[in-house]
């Protein structure tokens, strides 16, 4: 079955280098200008080996790792109260209960507030609950199911609300993204959102949440246009999208690109556009049981090394 590889891929950028200057329980310092309040941290379950997938037909993983591959980017979904000084009390409160609940649930490895402050909640050493069903591709390969090959960085704020993110967290955002990247040699084409990589299995759409579905400022946090990348849940695995989610999101080039693409695949082996969306699920599919096996082995052993 063929399966190209995606059009016209962005070039990568250039990994940055930032070291950490100081440490303490409390903060850490970054030659970037990066600050990292610590006093939110906590641990939860060891990021475990994950499997990275081939372009191609095969269901078989092409290799493991258990190094951070990427960056998904959230907003908190949180209540917001308007940004304006006579408000900072409330602003602050917010900003804790909100923390409070994240660290609770385990939900990001950093939370970005509203005046630009950066906190660690679930250590980089361990996964978040963050991704859920969710897919993507870089340079080494398709990633299924991202909680424990990327790490999470939520905005606190609300999907549609861009111009409730504030310059500090934007700008906050780009150190964090340039330590993170470094630290872990991450690509910037695997710097995503969490709308560009969350499918559901249920329906085979894409977009089961749409948090960053347009208008992430990715030029102003120093990467390039990532919703130009075409959606290997779309090209490689035959998820679809609806009206409501183009209409909720005002759709981005990649979709676009990633369905044209299945269409001069099915055309080339011969086969209706749907025949071919179908296997491409089902080759989804098998991937899909055979994580979920392998994960339902590891809750039985929790002392196994299975992902």
């Amino acid at each position: 079955m063929l399966v190209a590889a995606p059009d016209s891929p962005p070039a990568s950028l250039a990994i940055p280098k930032v070291w950490r200057v100081e440490a303490s329980d409390t903060m850490d310092v970054y030659s970037n200008g990066l600050r990292v309040d610590r006093t939110f941290a906590v641990l939860n379950r060891p990021r475990a080996e994950f499997l990275v997938y081939p372009l191609t037909g095969a269901t078989a993983p092409a290799a493991t790792s258990r190094v951070p591959a990427g960056i998904v980017f959230h907003t908190s979904e949180s209540l917001l109260a308007p940004f304006d000084e006579a408000d900072n009390r409330r602003l602050r409160q917010l900003g804790h209960n909100l923390l409070e609940v994240v660290r609770n649930e385990r939900a990001y490895h950093y939370l970005i507030d509203r005046f630009g402050r950066v906190f660690s909640v679930v250590a980089e050493s361990d996964a978040a609950n963050h991704a859920g069903n969710s897919l993507w591709a870089g340079p080494d390969g398709i990633y299924v199911n991202l909680n424990d090959s990327f790490l999470a960085v939520s905005f606190e704020g609300q999907s549609g609300a861009g111009d409730e993110i504030t310059p500090a967290q934007i700008a906050s955002a780009k150190v964090l993204t340039e330590m993170l990247r470094s630290r872990y040699s991450i690509p910037a084409e695997n710097c995503v959102t969490h709308a560009q990589v969350s499918v559901s299995p249920y329906n085979m759409q894409i977009g089961q949440h749409t948090d960053w579905g347009g208008h992430f400022p990715f030029a102003s946090i120093g990467l390039p246009d990532n919703y130009a990348i075409p959606l290997a849940s779309i090209y490689a695995f035959g998820f679809d999208f609806n009206a409501a989610f183009v209409t909720k999101t005002g759709g981005w080039k990649g979709m676009y690109l990633a369905a044209e693409q299945v269409e001069r695949q099915a055309s080339a082996e011969g086969v209706p556009a749907a025949r071919y969306r179908a296997i491409l699920q089902h080759r989804y599919k098998e991937i899909a049981a055979a994580l979920k096996a392998q994960r339902d082995s590891a809750d039985k052993d929790p002392e196994g090394d299975t992902p």
